[in-house]
């Protein structure tokens, strides 16, 4: 079942629960989302980094469409991290239903303006859009970039960047990182500024850089309203990190269908495991019940 953003967002809105977004660039991590989130009837977000995009190629999207669109539980297929406007309408063309235009770094006036631009362009063919605010950190570990020094939302800001943009969801920093923590260092949240930034704001809101973060923060900002959580280091690491413990095993070949189903499995318990934090398996039953049009492509 293919959704758009807003149909997505709408329902967990609605019961008070979050989706995880998981990014994937090839076939074996887009099996380990896939598969975890039927096993789980789960819904969940299939996201994509440009440069994720330009390893795995347009051509390799078709496969994405066509598994999710006949899967009985709800996807959504998201482009991470837009950088431009053309990245944005390069998403669009290859079946993406919902797009991120990242203008986080720049001067607020500026990122209103980008931001508007991808919205009046992804609204005409019913793509939802994602606009962030304030900066993400960045560990060092990850493709998604980030500022190295958090810059929070400001709930006044939220609410003028959401309305003279019309973006559908907002990232929020609220002291988050992208990619894994080094040893030592536990992040700590800004629920004061979170719960703030919801009275402000009624769109769903995105906490990038869920990796790493005490299940007991991440748990609670879904609570005060998360609505979509960005996870990818968590499983990617525990998928390579079976990969390299069965390479290193003498004999252990080069078959990949020898190598990559342990690494599925181990990748999957960890999307699992997040999807019991966001309390979203079980929930894909909501969409089926609501009878949701499933989304259509109309620009080609």
């Amino acid at each position: 079942m293919l959704l758009n953003m807003t149909q997505m967002l709408s329902l967990a809105q609605e019961h008070h629960f979050a989706v995880g977004a998981f990014n994937v660039s090839d076939s074996n991590l887009f099996r380990t989302v896939v598969e975890a989130a039927e096993e789980s009837d789960s819904p969940a977000i299939v996201e994509i980094h440009p440069e994720e995009l330009a390893y795995c190629k347009d051509d390799f999207m078709r496969y994405v469409i066509a598994r999710v669109s006949d899967s009985p539980v709800p996807f959504v297929v998201h482009l991470d991290h837009g950088d431009s406007i053309e990245s944005v309408m390069r998403a669009v063309r290859a079946g993406f239903t919902s797009v991120m235009i990242d203008g986080s770094a720049l001067p607020f006036e500026e990122n209103i303006a980008k931001t508007a631009e991808a919205v009046r362009y992804c609204h005409m063919v019913d793509v939802s859009v994602e606009g962030e605010l304030g900066t993400i950190g960045n560990t060092g570990t990850s493709i998604e970039g980030g500022m190295t020094e958090v810059r929070y939302t400001d709930p006044a800001d939220a609410r003028a960047f959401v309305e003279r943009t019309g973006v559908d969801t907002l990232a929020v920093a609220i002291g988050t990182c992208h990619g894994l923590y080094p040893k030592g260092v536990t992040p700590r949240l800004r629920m004061d500024v979170l719960a703030a930034i919801k009275e402000a704001v009624d769109v769903p809101l995105v906490l990038h850089g869920g990796s790493g973060n005490p299940d007991s923060e991440v748990a609670e900002a879904v609570s005060i309203g998360i609505q979509k959580v960005n996870i990818s280091s968590d499983y990617k690491s525990a998928f390579f990190d079976k990969a390299r413990e069965i390479l290193a095993q003498p004999g252990s070949g080069w078959e990949p269908n020898a190598i990559f189903p342990p690494c599925i499995e181990a990748g999957k318990e960890v999307v699992k495991r997040k999807m019991r934090l966001f309390s979203s398996i079980g929930r894909a039953g909501l969409y089926r019940e609501a009878g949701l049009p499933a989304w259509r492509q109309t620009l080609r």
